[in-house]
């Protein structure tokens, strides 16, 4: 596939999650749940996750952002579903290595969807976007873990 075909794809994939998110919501009762936004452009969210057991069994979001911002925390929610924190936390090391445009071992996990955000790393500006969702994550069950 020509990579004009593949960067076509890959805005159609993010295009998806912005316009049609998966596990956009909230839940009622408890679960770890963490606001946080980045001031550079506005973008803002609210993650929720239900952990038992060290294990995500569910992941929820609301919030107001980019096209990036939101689908990647379409994304993310949908990846880490059924991880175990640790899991989770090194899925979420990768995609920061991913974002940062280091190496990072490929086969470590099914990146699925996630991958169409690799393309996010030659603009500066727009990492903090994509990343906004996973910092959240990361916050969360540092937290949870804490507690």
């Amino acid at each position: 596939m020509s990579s004009n075909n593949l960067d076509t794809l890959y805005r159609q994939v993010i295009m998806d999650h912005y316009k049609n998110p998966r596990n956009r919501g909230e839940f009622d009762g408890d679960s770890v749940k963490v606001n946080m936004n980045n001031p550079t452009c506005g973008d803002r969210i609210q993650l929720q996750m239900k952990v038992e057991d060290g294990k995500i069994i569910d992941a929820k979001f609301v919030g107001e952002g980019c096209s990036i911002s939101l689908a990647s925390a379409s994304m993310m929610t949908q990846a880490v579903k059924g991880l175990n924190v640790n899991e989770a936390l090194a899925m979420s090391d990768i995609f920061s290595n991913m974002m940062q445009g280091n190496d990072y071992d490929e086969n470590a996990f099914d990146l699925g969807d996630i991958e169409a955000l690799q393309g996010v790393s030659k603009f500066p500006a727009r990492i903090k976007c994509a990343t906004l969702a996973w910092k959240a994550m990361e916050k969360g069950l540092n937290e949870s873990a804490e507690n």
